[in-house]
C-alpha cells in the first residue's frame, strides 16, 4: 500500500491524502494570493513521488518549478520554524512541457472529427440552429469518406455544404446559407486565436500523459498563459482531454492509487455559459471517469463556480481563505461551510475570512470514503522549486523529455481539403475544382478501403479485364466495387475514429 500524501499540519493532526482515495476527485478554492498554488503543486508533487502521472495546467506561468529542485532558504526556514512544519524533501519531478501552440512545450493538437461537432459548437459559440447545420457537416463528411483533420479541411466542407446545400435537404433537412457563413465566421475568429495550429496530425497520443520515470510519475504541464487569452478554447481544450481519456482508458476498479491526476486550473471557464446538455456530460464525466483510475482536482476561487451535482463529487477539499465583501462572496462562503464536514471547535463559516496564506481548512476522506472532519491548519510547502524556471532549463526539459521529436513535425496528408480540391469529387458532386491537380481515388487508399471490400474490388476488376469498353482503366464492376468500398470503409472509419466526442458527447453519425 502507498504512503499517505502529507498535505497540511496543525499542532493536533497530520492531514494527510490516502492514494487509494486519490481517484475520488477534489477540490482546491479560495481568493486570489492566498495559497492555491503551493497547495497544487504539494498535491502534485506528491503524486508523482507515489509513481502517479500528473496533467496540470498552468495559467500564471509558475507551476514549471515543480521540475526543479527547491532551496531551504533563511525565510523559508524561519516559517517553518514558526509553525513548526517539518523541512520538505528537497528535488524536483519528472516533466513534460507541452503547448498548444508549441511556443513553451511540445506541440499538442487534435482532429477536427475528434474534437467533434458539440464542442466545436461551443469553441465556435454557435447558436442551436448554427449547431445542428454543424451535425450535418459533420454527418455529410462521413458519409462521402471525407477526412475532417484540420481548420482547412472543415473550411472546405462547409463551402462544399454550402454550395450544394439543395442537394442534401432532401436526405438531411434544409441547411442555410445564413448559419453555414456564421460557422465560418466563427472559425476564422477561432483560427486567429491559434485553432490552426490546434487542430491537425500527428494527433496526442493519450498514453503520453501516464509515464513514469525512475519510478516517479511524469508530470506534464500544459502552458495555458497564452491560452487563457482564449478561454473558451482553453475550457474546450481540457474537456477534450478529459473525456478522450474517460473513453480511452479500461474499466480499473478500485487501485491503490490512481493512474493519473488531473488538475483543472481556473475550473470557472470550464461551467461558464455551458449549455445544460454539456454540463450534464461534464457531470457524467466526473462521476464515471473514477472507475477509469483517474482523479480530477478542480481548482478555483469560489465553490459556487462548480454546479451542485458536480461538487457533491468532489470529496477531498482544500478551501484557502475567501473575503466576503460581495454578496456572491458571501453566498461562497456559506457554500463552503456547508459542503464540508462540521467540527464543532470550529465556527467554519467565520474561520473561512480569518485564515492567513498558506493556511486552509482540510477535509479529506477517510479509507471507508468519509469525509474526515474539517481542520485548520497550515499546507506544507513542496519539495521543488516555488516559480517559474528560466528558458535554459525550459529548452533542456523539452529536448529531454521522453517524447522529444514525436509531434514537432506536422503530418498534413489527404483529408477533406485536398479531394474537394481535386478531380475526384465526393458523391453526389459532378466534379472538382477546375484546373487543380487530380487526386488518386479514395477507394485506392488502403488506410481508407482495404480489407475484403478492397479485395472484392480486385476480384471484380480481374473478372473484367479486358473488356476494352470506353478504354477506361477501370470496368463498371470494378468502379462499384470501389465506390463500395470507399463508402462503407470510410464511414465505418469515422465512426471508430469519432471518440468520446461523437459518442459519449452526442456528436457523430446518428444511428
Amino acid at each position: 500500500m502507498a504512503e499517505p500524501i502529507l498535505i497540511a499540519k496543525n499542532a493536533e493532526h497530520e492531514l494527510a491524502l490516502l492514494p487509494q482515495m486519490g481517484n475520488r476527485h477534489g477540490l482546491i478554492t479560495g481568493a486570489t494570493g492566498t495559497g492555491k498554488t503551493v497547495t497544487l503543486q504539494t498535491l502534485a508533487q506528491g503524486f508523482s513521488r507515489l509513481g502517479v502521472p500528473v496533467f496540470m495546467a498552468d495559467v500564471k506561468g509558475d507551476l514549471t518549478g515543480i521540475s526543479q529542485p527547491g532551496q531551504p532558504t533563511d525565510k523559508l526556514k524561519a516559517r517553518l520554524a514558526d509553525l513548526n512544519l517539518p523541512e520538505p524533501a528537497w528535488g524536483g519531478c519528472p516533466t513534460t512541457l507541452w503547448d498548444v501552440f508549441g511556443q513553451k512545450g511540445h506541440p499538442v493538437r487534435a482532429t477536427v472529427s475528434h474534437m467533434g461537432p458539440l464542442l466545436l459548437s461551443r469553441m465556435l459559440e454557435l447558436n442551436d440552429t448554427q449547431q445542428g447545420v454543424l451535425n450535418l457537416v459533420f454527418r455529410i463528411a462521413d458519409a462521402n469518406g471525407l477526412l475532417l483533420l484540420d481548420a482547412k479541411d472543415l473550411r472546405a466542407m462547409l463551402q462544399y455544404v454550402g454550395d450544394n446545400a439543395a442537394q442534401f435537404t432532401t436526405e438531411y433537412g434544409n441547411i442555410s446559407a445564413a448559419s453555414i457563413g456564421a460557422i465560418q465566421r466563427g472559425l476564422v475568429a477561432l483560427e486567429s486565436q491559434g485553432a490552426d495550429v490546434f487542430f491537425g496530425e500527428p494527433m496526442l497520443n493519450l498514453e503520453d500523459f501516464i509515464q513514469t520515470e525512475k519510478g516517479l510519475g511524469v508530470v506534464n504541464i500544459l502552458a495555458a498563459d497564452k491560452l487563457m487569452n482564449s478561454p473558451k478554447l482553453y475550457a474546450t481544450f481540457l474537456l477534450w482531454l478529459l473525456s478522450e481519456l474517460f473513453e480511452k482508458l479500461p474499466e480499473a476498479g478500485d487501485l491503490d492509487k490512481p493512474k493519473l491526476v488531473f488538475f483543472f486550473d481556473e475550473a470557472h471557464l470550464l461551467f461558464n455559459d455551458a449549455p445544460k446538455a454539456l454540463l450534464d456530460k461534464i457531470e457524467q464525466v466526473v462521476r464515471l471517469i473514477r472507475s477509469k483510475g483517474v482523479g480530477v482536482y478542480f481548482v478555483t476561487q469560489n465553490p459556487v463556480d462548480i454546479p451542485d451535482t458536480v461538487l457533491g463529487q468532489l470529496g477531498n477539499r482544500v478551501q484557502h481563505a475567501l473575503r466576503a465583501f460581495t454578496p456572491r462572496d458571501q453566498k461562497a462562503v456559506k457554500v463552503a461551510a456547508t459542503t464540508m464536514r462540521a467540527n464543532p471547535k470550529l465556527d467554519l463559516e467565520k474561520v473561512i475570512g480569518e485564515l492567513g496564506v498558506g493556511e486552509a481548512l482540510v477535509s479529506l476522506l477517510d479509507a471507508k470514503g468519509t469525509p474526515g472532519v474539517t481542520e485548520r491548519a497550515w499546507v506544507l510547502a513542496p519539495g521543488s522549486r516555488i516559480g517559474p524556471i528560466t528558458d535554459d532549463e525550459r529548452k533542456q526539459l523539452v529536448a529531454t523529455s521522453l517524447v522529444a521529436g514525436t509531434y514537432e513535425k506536422t503530418i498534413d496528408r489527404e483529408s477533406a481539403y485536398e479531394k474537394l480540391r481535386g478531380s475526384v469529387a465526393p458523391a453526389g458532386n459532378g466534379g472538382g475544382n477546375g484546373g487543380a491537380t487530380a487526386q488518386k481515388p479514395a477507394g485506392d487508399a488502403p488506410a481508407e478501403a482495404g480489407g475484403w471490400l478492397g479485395t472484392a474490388g480486385e476480384i471484380f476488376g480481374t473478372l473484367t479485364k479486358g473488356t476494352g469498353k470506353s478504354g477506361r482503366g477501370d470496368s463498371i464492376l470494378e468502379s462499384m466495387a470501389k465506390s463500395a468500398a470507399r463508402t462503407v470503409g470510410s464511414q465505418v472509419g469515422r465512426e471508430l475514429i469519432r471518440g468520446v466526442l461523437g459518442s459519449l458527447l452526442g456528436g457523430g453519425k446518428k444511428k
